[in-house]
């Protein structure tokens, strides 16, 4: 029949069940017929095109032959219901090794047009081409009301060719298109044979996961979760269109909500992609011709899919307790020691001397000067007098003798103490650390005896000093502040790209347990983080508490808080809590979206943590010569400047790395020149020739062994562990550069820290039970901690799809995975390592500090 003017006269002629298809009246419809020259009717002829049409049936193979000359309609029909969904499916096979042209098929049914040629080509990586002679699609569902309907659709099969061209045809039912909840169904995809299914919500479950697994780590793939409509987006260069989406190698899964899908049902899809580069597969060959077809080879995988509920509110509020519950613990905890320790306190007596005092130290304790006189400040004792010359042993000893009324120049001595030193505090500025003139002399003099006492290493104001220290806190507030603000607002950016998106591979997730909350996709990951705050914050509580019992004893002239003891600064403490609860918030935003582009935002403040302890545990027995926070902190600005180089740069690059490895060597070097002469060296043009004089006199000309030896064996062994740390790093060069430099600072900080525990048993001092139960609790801790933290549930220096291999299901409370486990000991172990550091050398409250060792 030739297409005359008339619509309605073309129309009459029509077939029954194209006549369910076509709207009268339709314009756009007839241009679509007029550009594809179809017309249903058997033996049709429009133009000089042959057009036939079959009635067809399901699960019989059609083989026929297309030519442009001729083109053949087959016509199906089945019922649906609205209580059941079934699939079909339609799969092509095209005979012919070589063919000009592509046989184009055309499935229209209700509501949808579906349209693919055979050979399907699909593009890789920089527009490689592969063919597909085998091509097999399942139809989408339109949702229908009534009870039961019976539905058309046609398959138009045509082509440009004038040669014949062989083609088999199968319209099939998939029985299980609807997979059912915690059921495994097992089916084969390809590129050109893409799968999916649908799933109705049951009632009342409002979460599920949708797991799809291999035991094939290739041919790369692609599971798909989209909203049921038509058309359903099931090839490689569409999938990505609507829906959530994540690459797959072994495993996938994704967290579907019914808030998101209106119809309380969706699809799942899984498509096998045409390359592998983007599962961390190798990068195939550019073919020499730009248009030069490939060969795909075989890249049919076997998987399966299972939809299993995820957890209910109850699991929420249960996870959220019980993270509540251990670190409130904590806080009952320290009020029952610190109720117990209020109580010994006040037990004990509030002043009394020894018997074995010597007349020095009695006259010390009585507030006298050399010339029998109490001193302006409590700061003079054991220090310099007025006139710059220590205090005389015969004046001390006479004034001691004189035992008239010395209760009475105690209590005269108290008043003016207080008052001159809260008139002082206020002038004291930061830069009066020596009050001296001879102070750079003395102290150089003071440095070089063999054996040092803490006296000799805390002649400066403790004021000024206290001063100094309580920089080292308002400085990471105010970095704190200014570092977090941005990256608040950056992890809600890659939060919001996640859910806008659906894009799965932009975030590292353990797939397998998280468990979203609102537009966090990953609730429970930052809740475990919790634990770093509220003990950052318990840590901060302690420590005020001993500062103002410390400042209380000043303001009373208490003779231990005065001369006896390590001297107490604050200020690096309260720097140490306010790190541990910046280290919870931004790990907390690291969760948020975690990878490679924010990981020094989990770490950043790892790296402050451990600097802080190493500057504390120096002051302790070093308070005049520690660095300032200025330079403190600009040494770290440095480590977490080289951190975002090497994660950026690191990765392979051998410049990278010798530059990396020089700088460690010689900062090693730098530091351990510092620590072993304390301070009384020089970087300037000279420091060759003075290093070439040493070597000279003290090696060479006689032989002479170190002068400090036990400093000596401790900077040996630190420039072994980091020469080996830089060799390891300089041959290996691993892809995490943030935790390789992490764990070099790890490592000098337990270097040191165990160096200080052997010299202070070594030195006759003793570990009182609490800090001795601390340790041991924290290293047990430590060592659960490190366990958890190693299980690797996934790795952002691979592929989204090869991390998620790592993935693993919950084990605490179906709410909790192995790295919350770790987030929540490794908050403990540094509580408990803080309180180690703040408690250790309490043996030596009562010790005067001339009797106390530096190590």
């Amino acid at each position: 029949m030739v297409l005359g003017n008339s619509w309605k006269s073309r129309h009459k002629h029509s077939c029954g069940p194209a006549r369910r298809w076509v709207r009268p009246g339709s314009a756009a419809l007839l241009w679509v017929l007029c550009a594809t020259r179809l017309v249903c009717g058997a033996g049709t002829v429009v133009g000089d095109t042959n057009v036939v049409q079959k009635d067809a049936e399901f699960d019989v193979t059609y083989n026929d032959t297309v030519t442009s000359e001729n083109q053949t309609i087959y016509a199906f029909n089945h019922t649906i219901s609205r209580n059941k969904t079934e699939g079909v499916r339609v799969s092509v096979d095209v005979l012919q090794k070589k063919f000009e042209s592509p046989i184009l098929f055309v499935i229209r049914q209700k509501q949808a047009v579906m349209s693919f040629q055979v050979p399907l080509i699909l593009r890789g990586l920089y527009q490689r081409k592969y063919p597909y002679k085998h091509v097999a699609r399942t139809l989408c569902q339109p949702p229908t009301r009534a009870a039961s309907e019976t539905q058309y659709f046609f398959v138009d099969v045509s082509t440009l060719s004038g040669q014949g061209t062989n083609f088999l045809l199968r319209v099939s039912r998939v029985e299980s298109f609807t997979l059912q909840t915690d059921k495994k169904f097992t089916f084969t995809a390809s590129p050109s044979q893409p799968q999916f299914f649908k799933y109705v919500f049951p009632d009342g479950v409002d979460t599920v996961i949708v797991k799809v697994n291999s035991d094939m780590s290739f041919p790369c793939s692609v599971m798909s979760v989209q909203d049921i409509q038509c058309p359903v987006y099931d090839l490689d260069n569409n999938v990505a269109f609507i829906g959530m989406y994540q690459t797959m190698t072994k495993k996938g899964a994704i967290t579907v909500q019914r808030k998101d899908f209106p119809s309380n049902s969706f699809y799942v899809v899984v498509v096998v992609k045409t390359e592998d580069e983007a599962c961390g597969g190798p990068l195939r060959f550019y073919p020499l011709q730009p248009d030069e077809l490939i060969d795909a080879g075989n890249r049919t995988k076997v998987l399966d899919v299972v939809v299993s509920p995820a957890i209910d509110s109850e699991k929420y509020v249960m996870g959220m307790l019980f993270c509540l519950g251990i670190f409130l613990s904590f806080y009952l905890l320290t009020l029952l020691v610190a109720c117990i320790e209020n109580k010994r306190m006040k037990r004990r007596e509030t002043f009394q001397i020894p018997p074995d005092m010597s007349p020095a130290e009695t006259a010390s304790l009585l507030g006298k000067n050399s010339d029998g006189k109490t001193p302006a400040s409590p700061y003079e004792y054991g220090s310099f007098a007025d006139n710059g010359s220590t205090l005389s042993s015969e004046a001390i000893t006479d004034s001691a003798t004189s035992t008239d009324n010395n209760y009475g120049y105690m209590e005269r001595s108290l008043d003016s103490v207080a008052r001159s030193r809260q008139e002082s505090l206020s002038s004291v500025e930061e830069d009066e650390y020596d009050t001296l003139d001879d102070i750079d002399s003395d102290k150089n003099i003071v440095r070089t005896k063999k054996y040092l006492c803490v006296s000799d290493l805390a002649r400066k104001d403790k004021r000024i000093l206290s001063k100094k220290y309580q920089i080292y806190f308002w400085n990471i507030a105010t970095i704190a502040v200014f570092y977090a603000l941005p990256v608040i607002q950056l992890v809600i950016t890659y939060q919001t790209v996640v859910n806008v998106t659906g894009n799965q591979d932009i975030c590292y997730y353990n797939f397998l347990c998280a468990h979203p909350l609102g537009a966090l996709s990953a609730f429970n990951n930052i809740l475990s983080n919790l634990g770093y705050v509220m003990l950052g914050f318990l840590f901060l509580l302690i420590v005020l508490k001993r500062d103002i019992v410390h400042k209380r004893a000043l303001v009373r002239n208490d003779v231990n808080a005065l001369e006896c003891g390590i001297p107490k600064h604050f200020g690096l403490y309260y720097a140490m809590g306010t790190a541990l609860m910046m280290e919870g918030l931004l790990s907390a935003c690291y969760h948020v979206c975690p990878n490679y582009t924010n990981f020094q935002f989990d770490t950043s403040f790892m790296y402050m943590i451990a600097g802080l302890c190493m500057l504390k545990l120096y002051q302790k027995r070093h308070p005049d010569i520690n660095a300032s926070a200025y330079t403190a902190y600009a040494c770290l600005a440095a480590v977490i400047f080289f951190s975002v180089l090497g994660v950026v740069f690191g990765k392979g690059n051998m410049a990278f790395w010798i530059v990396f490895s020089v700088i460690h060597i010689l900062a090693t070097l730098l530091l351990s020149t510092q620590l072993y002469y304390m301070g009384r060296w020089r970087l300037d043009t000279g420091v060759l020739r003075r290093i070439v004089y040493v070597i000279y006199t003290d090696c060479i000309r006689q032989c002479s062994g170190p002068m400090y030896i036990d400093r000596m064996v401790l900077l040996v062994m630190g420039n072994i562990v980091n020469w080996s740390l830089a060799a390891y790093g300089l041959i290996q060069r691993p892809n995490d550069f943030a935790s390789y430099l992490l764990a070099i600072a790890i490592c000098n900080l337990l270097l040191y820290f165990a160096f200080y525990i052997i010299m202070k048993l070594r030195s006759g001092e003793r570990i009182k039970c609490l800090p001795l139960v601390c340790i041991l609790f924290t290293a047990v801790v430590w060592g659960f901690a490190l366990y958890f933290f190693f299980q690797g549930l996934s790795t952002w220096q691979k592929t989204p799809a090869e991390s998620r291999e790592h993935n693993r299901d919950c084990i605490l409370l179906s709410f909790f995975d192995d790295h919350d486990i770790w987030h929540f000991l490794s908050s403990i172990a540094m509580f408990g390592s803080f309180l180690v550091l703040l408690t250790m050398d309490d043996d030596l409250d009562t010790v005067q500090r001339d009797k106390i060792y530096v190590f």
